[in-house]
């Protein structure tokens, strides 16, 4: 029996803790073993069975261990899953029952798929992707490694997000753009444009936001 170490023990990472025990319902694979954070007091005030065994920085993978990462940003979500697994760590792609997948995508480990969020056909995603509840990818999208996606977002048909883009909560991405890497796109934006690297952009239609990127007031 394997032990799953859930990167992080912030709120998303007490909700992956509160839903791993139905996923393993189906599977029996492995057991929560508890969470790597560099806050070793980051549960205090919360009633979970499980601990902080460790920090993700510094923890040395048993080879018994696997690993999924709850941590939002994808700048330290990269950071750390890509040093663990040059120590050896291996990833599971943690996916909800609940979520939809049209067949099976092209998907790099270390992914999640929360509650009703679903892949069309011939997506291809990275390594260490977050899907939130209710987004979606349409077909023949491509998502890069390290990209989290907030719930209720709408990754339209062959749209293409580089690596480590954030997408805040009811983002729409209209078909065929491309949002470069590191991008940041704000709750409620729709992109009708391509998003440089780098930038955030918000609005609708989204447009860079001064003092962020390139600080161009252009539509996105």
């Amino acid at each position: 029996m394997k032990r799953l170490l859930i990167i992080g023990a912030g709120g998303f990472g007490r909700e992956i803790y509160s839903w791993t025990s139905r996923i393993n319902a189906f599977r029996e694979e492995w057991t929560v073993e508890g969470f790597l954070d560099a806050n070793l007091k980051a549960l205090d005030r919360y009633d979970i069975s499980a601990s902080i065994v460790g920090d993700p920085k510094t923890y040395l993978p048993r080879s018994d261990d696997i690993f999924i990462c709850a941590i939002g940003d994808p700048v330290t979500k990269l950071n750390l899953c890509r040093d663990l697994k040059d120590r050896g760590a291996a990833f599971i792609n943690l996916i909800h029952p609940l979520a939809y997948i049209a067949k099976e995508p092209r998907m790099g480990e270390g992914c999640i798929l929360s509650a009703y969020s679903s892949l069309s056909p011939d997506v291809l995603i990275g390594e260490f992707v977050t899907f939130n509840a209710y987004s979606n990818a349409g077909h023949d999208a491509q998502i890069g490694d390290g990209c989290t996606i907030s719930s209720h977002c709408d990754i339209t048909g062959r749209v293409v997000l580089g690596e480590g883009v954030f997408l805040g909560s009811h983002a729409t991405i209209l078909p065929g753009k491309k949002v470069g890497n590191f991008a940041k796109i704000g709750a409620g934006s729709v992109v009708v444009r391509n998003v440089p690297p780098g930038t955030s952009v918000m609005g609708v239609p989204a447009k860079m936001i001064a003092g962020f990127g390139t600080g161009n007031s252009g539509t996105a």
